[in-house]
This record gives structure tokens, C-alpha cells and sequence, in this order.
């Protein structure tokens, strides 16, 4: 069996935490194979350079910042949906070190598979942000000086990830993981235009914008904030979903 199929099915084969039909939480425990990090770098990266191209892009084309954020917000979830019916197959689109996380607890995978896959998630990041610097000729490197650490990005973000989370474990728990192509690519795109943080969700694609000094882009030190952010996100993400999934079971 080939390692993608196999690292799928452990995805697919977990609810909540619990086991399912005899399966055992170590299936999906080797080290994903080079397909499958390739295809989360790939996906990481690319994801990254639609979020800044598209933020640059929309800056030439107008000064408005509503009408900058609507084509970075559209061309972000159009991205991203297409990315996910692409790779899911391959490696299960994960692109988020958080989801990542999410899916260790669930058993779909060890804990040196989320390591090696969230770290795979960073670099492809920050490779997919230089990508996206040079094809607007600028420098390939150019660290953001855009800050976000006021109290209300922290909160959007919690609840951007959470968000997330939450969506994420609702398919999975209905075995609906073919949803997810627009499942995620709606809740990012609602998120975007009603949180202050406008929506990033994710700890790979947030150090990626620390190298694009743009309309996208983060300053370093305001890294920090959105991070624990989105660890208390996920956190509570996980814990929504888990109730819903326990609710669920005792209501049969």
C-alpha cells in the first residue's frame, strides 16, 4: 500500500480521538513519505504565494483597502480550494501545522509525522513567499514592517482558528472529507471579512508573510501574538468539536 493511501485511510479512520472499526491509532504512525511532504510543501507554498501575490497585485491596481482586500480574499480562496481538490489526495491538503496537530490527536498520524509535516508546512511557506516577491521584481526577501498585535487581532485570530478547527472536525467526524474543497475555502473567506486579523489561521503561512513587506505581509514581532492565538484556537476548535462529536454519539 502506498504511503499517501495509508496516511488518508488514518485520517478517514479516527473520530474524535476514539477508535473506530478495530482500527489500530498506529496505522498511520511512520514518517510520511517524501510524496507526501513534497505535497505539503508544494500546497504550503503555493497557498503563500497567492495570499501575497494577490495582496501586492490588488496594492498596484487600487488604494482602496476594501477593494485590495476583496481581490486578495477572492483569489485566496479560489487558490486554496483548488489546491485542496488537487493534493487531498496525495497527502490530505493539510497545509496548517495546527490541522496537523488536530490530526496527531486524532491518531491519524505520530508525533514525528506532525513534526516532520509541520515543519515541511514552514518551509514550503517561506519559499512560496520569496516565489511570490520576485514576480513582482521585487526583493526576494523583504521582511514586513506591517504590524498586527493590537487585542482585537489577538481575539479574531482564536476565533479565525477555531473556526477552522472546528469546521475541519465536523467533516472528518461525518466522514465527509470531500467537503472539505469547500468547507475550508468558506469559512477563510468568511473569516477574512469579518475578523480584524483578517483570517490567517495558520502558524506556516503566517511566518511565510513575515518575509513580504506587502499588503499581507506580518511584522516579526507581531508573530509572537499570532501565534499563541492560534494555539488557543486550535485548542478550543478541538474542544468545540469534541463536544459536538460526544453529543452527537450520546444522542444515538
Amino acid at each position: 500500500m502506498e504511503a499517501p493511501v495509508k496516511f488518508m485511510r488514518g485520517i478517514r479512520a479516527f473520530k474524535g480521538g476514539r477508535r473506530v472499526g478495530g482500527q489500530d491509532r498506529r496505522m498511520a504512525s511512520d514518517v510520511p513519505s517524501r510524496r507526501v511532504l513534497g505535497a505539503e510543501a508544494l500546497g504550503t507554498g503555493v497557498l503563500v504565494c497567492v495570499v501575497i501575490g494577490s495582496g501586492i497585485l490588488g496594492s498596484q491596481l487600487s488604494r482602496d483597502f476594501g477593494v485590495v482586500l476583496v481581490i486578495n480574499m477572492v483569489a485566496t480562496i479560489l487558490g486554496l480550494g483548488l489546491l485542496i481538490y488537487l493534493l487531498q489526495p496525495v497527502s490530505g491538503a493539510v497545509f496548517n501545522p495546527v490541522i496537523t496537530v488536530v490530526l496527531w490527536r486524532r491518531g491519524a498520524m505520530s508525533g514525528r509525522s506532525a513534526s516532520t509535516m509541520s515543519l515541511t508546512q514552514i518551509v514550503g511557506a517561506c519559499l512560496g513567499a520569496l516565489v511570490a516577491n520576485s514576480m513582482f521584481n521585487r526583493p526576494a526577501v523583504s521582511i514586513s514592517s506591517t504590524s498586527r498585535s493590537t487585542v482585537g487581532e489577538f481575539l479574531a485570530e482564536i476565533i479565525a482558528t477555531a473556526g477552522l478547527v472546528a469546521a475541519v472536525s465536523a467533516c472528518l467526524d461525518r466522514g465527509a472529507t470531500s467537503a472539505l474543497v469547500f468547507v475550508v475555502p468558506a469559512w477563510i473567506g468568511s473569516a477574512y471579512l469579518f475578523t480584524s486579523s483578517t483570517s490567517f489561521a495558520n502558524p506556516a503561512v503566517t511566518m511565510g508573510r513575515t518575509l513580504s513587506d506587502s499588503f499581507a505581509g506580518i511584522a516579526p514581532s507581531s508573530v509572537g501574538i499570532f501565534l499563541i492565538a492560534q494555539v488557543m484556537g486550535g485548542v478550543l476548535g478541538y474542544a468545540v468539536a469534541w463536544v459536538w462529536g460526544t453529543s452527537r454519539v450520546e444522542q444515538r
